[in-house]
């Protein structure tokens, strides 16, 4: 968080990059290019850049804006719509200036370790003091900077596989068209595996897929990640010492995945009628179809993908277990979970939102709470280990009333 004498120093400055200034309090469309653009980090100073609301763009001035916690949410709020893919890393908060002119609100965005960072499909830098929608050449410096500071295991080249691993058809088709602008693809001239390295699914200078390449288009990832799949056993009993009813994996791509594992649910999981009064019943579950759903999917985006165990899904007489390889990550612990929010797979995560799996980051484990809440069951029960994390949900009694 910077200080007053920073911000006016910001303020003042008209002609850096690393600054846009605006009186508007509502134009998200402005806002998100200018948080894509300082998340791209196109000059690379690798320091933050700063949009300023409140500000006259042409004076420096303060507009006399007053900074109402609904404003600070919608900013905040996006960081983890969905819109900008990967999600940035961003802080907002207000400074109230000594002489009396108002309020400034400052959303400050980090560099991405993941560029090109695109708002809506499109990729935004900046040149000077303005910003500008990004070249194919300026993409793939982009893509080749993203190359020296890829952290996470996802974003890392899969040395063994190549090109013809990739169901690439499914990339043009299908991917493409909801990650990608139309007017960004129609000018496109780029090889396949260059548009794919812009979506960091392919790394250029190893000439083969990133991890996350061979999860979202692979053919048979489970030839190179031994672990990515989800094993379902339902138990006829209370402990893994109960006979096996039946058993089941679910492999493939992610696509395909949690397709299979969606039909799996609708399958499994049970209702009945419930008398709420002699006029009235509702309709209660043993466990509510989305919550499981999320569970699973909140399973599959921060797994662990360099271990060998598999995401096991156990279903007991009175409770349903999910076991995921790979413990809390990043500044994620069991005091702030789960509203802190981190990204052990930050390219997964965002295949899974533009496939429209998720529809936003940040509140899966929340909403997953609220419905098992309103279907009558306990809430999920969390065990955080070093190298594994097990989710508990307790058959809703409500359920069990409605068989008597």
């Amino acid at each position: 968080m910077i200080t007053e004498a920073e911000l006016l120093a910001l303020m003042g400055d008209l002609e850096s990059d690393r600054i846009e200034r605006t009186r508007s309090t509502t134009d998200t469309t402005k806002f998100r290019e200018a948080i894509c653009a300082f998340a791209n980090d196109f000059p690379g100073h690798r320091k933050s850049g700063f949009l300023l609301l409140g500000v006259d763009d042409k004076t420096g001035s303060a507009t006399g804006l007053v900074a109402t916690d609904a404003l600070l949410r919608n900013l905040g709020g996006l960081r983890q719509d969905g819109e900008i893919l990967p999600q940035p890393a961003m802080e907002v908060y207000p400074i109230r200036l000594s002489d009396g002119s108002g309020d400034v609100v400052v959303a400050e965005v980090h560099p991405s370790d993941l560029p090109p960072v695109r708002s809506k499909g499109r990729v935004w830098i900046r040149v000077g003091p303005r910003k500008a929608l990004a070249n194919e050449s300026e993409e793939r410096r982009l893509g080749e900077r993203r190359a020296a500071t890829a952290r996470s295991f996802d974003a890392r080249p899969c040395e063994e596989a190549t090109i013809r691993d990739l169901h690439t058809d499914v990339f043009l088709e299908v991917y493409r068209q909801l990650a990608v602008a139309e007017e960004v693809i129609e000018s496109n001239h780029r090889a396949v595996e260059e548009q794919l390295a812009a979506l960091r699914f392919y790394h250029l200078g190893k000439d083969c897929p990133t991890h996350a390449g061979v999860l979202v288009f692979g053919g048979n990832p489970l030839h190179f990640l031994s672990g990515a799949y989800v094993q379902y056993l339902h138990l006829g009993g209370t402990d893994l010492a109960a006979p096996v009813r039946s058993a089941q994996e679910f492999k493939g791509s992610l696509r395909e995945l949690v397709r299979a594992l969606e039909s799996h649910l609708m399958g499994i999981l049970e209702s009945r009628p419930f008398r709420v009064s002699t006029l009235r019943d509702e309709t209660v579950h043993d466990y509510p179809r989305p919550a499981v759903r999320e569970l699973l999917l909140n399973a599959i985006c921060h797994r662990n993908y360099e271990s060998n165990a598999p995401i096991r899904f156990h279903r007991f007489e009175d409770r349903l277990e999910i076991i995921n390889p790979g413990g809390l990550y990043g500044d994620v612990n069991p005091e702030n979970f789960p509203r802190q929010t981190d990204y052990r797979n930050p390219v997964v995560a965002e295949a899974l939102r533009t496939l429209g799996v998720v529809n936003r980051f940040g509140r899966g484990v929340l909403d997953c709470q609220r419905v098992l809440r309103e279907n009558g069951n306990d809430p999920a029960e969390f065990l955080f280990e070093p190298t594994s994390v097990t989710v508990t949900v307790r058959k809703s009694p409500r359920f069990s009333e409605a068989g008597i």
